[in-house]
């Protein structure tokens, strides 16, 4: 049988559970509750991630087209890096207490498919990033180095299409990443199964509720655009929380095989 047809057949042990438009915002309820209960290990993380976007900034903030295409491209790996949050809110919905010992069975090398899928979101976010600094450079009517020459040069110029085509560049590869990671690694960490089979259980969810699910990702990117214009620092909060309700979206939304 080939390889494609085993992941369908093994992503259709997984269904799909119905949800209302607005369920998303339980989702969040829930992930704050999460993080209340293990603030600690949470902001920790979050701490940590926080780090990697300082990083990333005191590499590439000189190129302010390779930063963009950077932050942006954080985003789409992002559900691997939320994988200890994932694992400490499955311990609280097991009764048990999260703990450092939680993140370092979460990133054991066992989950061989989970380090895969995030390769291969880290080579999209590699892909957008370059897409992106080269777009910037050949079309924006000056250097672009910093924010406010981003500004002024790309989201402000006249009669350019600069920004428009930055944007929907973004969304095109964007959206088949949410659609193909938005319950894939919670349920790669959750079960043992191949990657495409995750990723076709994923699409499923995301074709059988669009509305909830696009309502979904303008919350997170409106909360992860509020965390950027507290000069990041929101993020710290606003990144565990992410990922704890993102463990609840996956939660509600995929049933769990049942054997025949």
């Amino acid at each position: 049988m080939p390889y494609t047809q085993q992941a369908l057949n093994e992503s259709r042990r997984f269904g799909v559970r119905p949800v209302p438009t607005l369920r998303p915002l339980a989702w969040l309820g829930r992930g704050w509750q999460d993080l209340r209960r293990c603030a600690l290990l949470s902001l920790l993380q979050g701490l940590l991630l926080l780090g990697g976007g300082v990083i990333i900034y005191r590499v590439w903030g000189d190129h302010f087209g390779l930063l963009a295409g950077a932050f942006s491209g954080l985003l789409l790996v992002a559900p691997v890096l939320a994988t200890g949050f994932y694992a400490s809110s499955r311990a609280l919905e097991r009764g048990q207490k999260p703990g450092l010992h939680t993140l370092v069975q979460a990133f054991w090398p066992g989950h061989v498919q989970l380090i895969k899928f995030g390769l291969l979101l880290g080579l999209a976010g590699a892909g957008w990033m370059l897409c992106s600094a080269a777009l910037i450079t050949l079309m924006a009517p000056g250097a672009v180095h910093t924010p406010t020459e981003f500004l002024y040069r790309v989201v402000l110029a006249e009669d350019s299409l600069l920004f428009p085509l930055w944007l929907a560049l973004g969304a095109l590869l964007a959206a088949p990443v949410f659609a193909s990671s938005v319950v894939a690694v919670p349920l790669l960490m959750d079960q043992r199964l191949r990657v495409l089979a995750a990723v076709f259980a994923s699409w499923r969810v995301v074709m059988e509720h669009p509305a909830p699910c696009a309502l979904w990702a303008f919350l997170i990117m409106a909360l992860v655009g509020l965390g950027m214009a507290t000069a990041m620092l929101g993020l710290v909060v606003i990144l565990p929380w992410l990922g704890h309700a993102s463990w609840h979206a996956y939660r509600d939304l995929v049933r769990q095989p049942v054997e025949h």
